[in-house]
């Protein structure tokens, strides 16, 4: 077990598991609530990416899918693009918990770098799954980035 920082983070949606599952993997969905789309093919050992949507390619974050198991939980690594190969890249754990007509999705980032990086994955992963649950419950995102809020 490791002595970095991790987060958790705990969402109610009103979807079920698949729905979730799919705003989670989809791209364009992705691209709608997170302001990138998360690409792969979300088959374990994979390749995904967390690229920009302004057209450009570029990727702000990218990773290894470790666990997929539809519609319940996706495991993947998170690094920069140009982070050290030799550095242990950060996870994220996607927990998706049906309960009757809603879902419970706990996010755990862990392996973090230190406290910084901790607080910073708190602000966007709080940002991030708020415009989620907004699109899947309403069909639209938050009216503005939530991420840009000053802290």
């Amino acid at each position: 077990m490791t002595d970095k920082p991790a987060f958790v983070y705990v969402i109610y949606i009103e979807r079920t598991p698949e729905k979730v599952w799919h705003a989670l993997t989809d791209a364009d969905l992705t691209a709608e609530y997170w302001g990138h789309s998360n690409v792969s093919d979300w088959q374990v050992g994979s390749p995904w990416e967390h690229q920009r949507t302004d057209g450009s390619g570029t990727a702000d974050v990218v990773g290894t899918v470790v666990e997929s198991s539809p519609p319940t939980r996706l495991v993947t690594t998170w690094a920069a693009p140009d982070a050290d190969a030799a550095a242990e890249p950060s996870r994220v754990t996607f927990d998706i918990q049906p309960h009757g007509d809603i879902v419970r999705l706990t996010v755990t980032h862990e392996n973090l770098a230190d406290e910084a990086e901790r607080t910073a994955a708190a602000g966007g992963w709080a940002a991030a799954l708020s415009n989620l649950k907004s699109l899947i419950e309403t069909g639209s995102p938050l009216p503005q980035q939530p991420w840009l809020i000053p802290q």
